[in-house]
């Protein structure tokens, strides 16, 4: 062997297409190149001796927010015991400030940006000459039609036990400083056909369950169309047989023609992403995020009670200039559109995004390690981060999870922001912890907080009884839902 392509991906289930991109495109040297994924959490002795069983001359790294630090370790022991075997990164953590990184300090090289066309040159000099002189190569972007698609890659396994993720572009026109494609200039699509013909053939092989990457699923509505009837066709086609698919959303372009086609989906065949991430028009404004609010809510509004499709809204605590009491606003008009899971992050400083410029005029202060989460600004204190972060946990668990689909709405009452707010700040103090809380405990922990609240206890449990809190396998399980969703939506469906 003489090429390994290597990265740790955040879980099983997650297949790196990035990796598949690479040993897609790598020409005369694919037959030499094999793809090795891990798990992060795996010991990395182990790792650098499974590595080293493969007798690699270039082992290229996926590095990535989730796993730079254990990739560090990694690539150090490798040079340690290794020294012969050249170490080149990739990937969105070391394609910016570089020259600051341990582990680009510790690797031979570094690619920087697209490495469709630039990693592959750079391993046939590596291999053939003459020598790179240059440690960090900035990635060339090829034409897309260039661009050898990836899928025929994914084994029998990962299309049965992973989750297959997908793109028809890449890339975002918007520049929203928080995010990486701020970066770009626009969004470059994939030739369609070609495109259409490779997910016919992931579909032929078993594939029911693709996941979109695309930033702006929704920007071309014509592509958009295209590729929904597509998955409309297997539907109609195979009613026993579903398929799923996830689409990030532009969350204020959702022309009629796109809505007509969104409603003919059946439950539990379609999931968006939509990213808000903050209502407010001065902070959207600061970081240069376009967003036009009311249509933004009534197309949020439209798809809750117009569609079966699952909505999964994101928004995000920490933006620069945004108080306790805006977050709330924006919280609470949220919930009140209706959407089904409300992901709530915290502000990372992602390297290399424009977010940096308000570090001072708005005293942001970040974690100096990955995943860079803000500890503070000007607006939000640190003990005030720590109560949002817990109530992000806390939301997650007991809101998104589906387990409390009623006892949720009367938790919640008419200030949902301040009314759980309150609860995760008791159940903290409780149980001094927001992980590994067993889900018999955590019910009935949601039922001591109802009766502390005021509820009577015969009603607090039978309210408790109604939902899946202690019999959410049994319950998710038999509920006659598509089989190709994820087990979070079948409980929210089911319920």
């Amino acid at each position: 062997m003489t090429i390994l392509l290597a990265t740790l991906n955040a879980r099983y289930a997650h297949a790196s297409l990035g990796l598949r991109y690479l040993l897609a495109n790598m020409g005369p040297l694919q037959d030499q190149t094999q793809l090795m994924e891990f798990v992060i959490g795996a010991k990395t002795t182990e790792v650098v001796e499974r590595l080293l069983a493969r007798k690699p001359r270039i082992v290229g790294f996926g590095v990535y927010i989730w796993n730079v630090e254990e990739t560090t370790k990694i690539v150090a022991m490798l040079k340690r015991v290794a020294p012969e075997v050249t170490v080149v990164l990739g990937g969105p953590e070391v394609s910016f400030e570089t020259g600051e990184q341990e582990i680009c300090r510790l690797a031979d090289y570094v690619v920087t940006g697209w490495g469709d066309v630039t990693f592959p040159k750079l391993c046939g000099e590596i291999l053939h000459g003459p020598k790179p002189l240059m440690k960090v190569h900035a990635g060339v972007q090829p034409p897309m039609a260039e661009i050898a698609l990836p899928y025929s890659l994914y084994s029998s396994e990962d299309i049965a036990h992973r989750t297959v993720y997908v793109e028809a572009s890449r890339g975002c026109p918007f520049k929203c400083e928080f995010c990486l494609s701020s970066l770009d200039k626009t969004a470059w699509p994939f030739p369609l056909d070609d495109f259409l013909a490779q997910m016919e053939d992931l579909h032929a092989r078993g594939a029911r369950l693709f996941k979109f990457v695309d930033r702006t699923f929704n920007l071309n509505v014509k592509t958009s169309l295209r590729i929904m009837q597509f998955f409309l066709d297997k539907l109609e086609a195979n009613p026993d047989d579903p398929v799923y698919a996830h689409f990030e959303l532009v969350p204020d372009h959702l022309p009629e023609a796109l809505k007509e086609t969104i409603a003919k989906f059946p439950a539990g065949a379609l999931q968006f992403e939509i990213g808000i991430q903050s209502f407010n028009p001065e902070v959207q404004a600061l970081v240069s995020r376009r967003q036009n609010n009311e249509k933004a809510a009534d197309n949020i509004r439209w798809l809750c009670e117009q569609s079966q499709a699952h909505l999964h809204v994101d928004l995000i605590a920490g933006l620069p200039s945004e108080d306790m009491a805006s977050f709330a606003r924006g919280f609470d008009q949220l919930v009140g559109l209706g959407a089904h899971e409300i992901q709530f992050g915290i502000l990372k400083r992602l390297r290399g995004t424009p977010i940096i410029r308000h570090t001072g005029p708005f005293a942001m202060v970040y974690d100096p390690y990955p995943p860079y989460t803000v500890l503070a600004t000007s607006t939000v204190d640190f003990t005030t981060m720590q109560r949002l972060v817990r109530f992000a946990r806390y939301w997650d668990l007991v809101a998104n999870s589906g387990r409390f689909a009623h006892t949720i709405k009367v938790l919640l009452g008419a200030q949902p922001f301040v009314n759980f707010m309150a609860f995760s700040d008791w159940i903290y103090s409780r149980t001094d912890a927001t992980h590994r809380i067993a889900l018999d405990k955590l019910a009935k922990l949601v039922g001591e907080w109802l009766v502390e609240t005021g509820m009577g206890r015969e009603e607090a449990a039978r309210l408790l009884a109604s939902d899946y809190a202690g019999k959410a396998d049994a319950k998710a399980h038999t509920a006659p839902q598509p089989v190709a969703a994820p087990a979070r939506q079948v409980r929210h469906l089911a319920a």
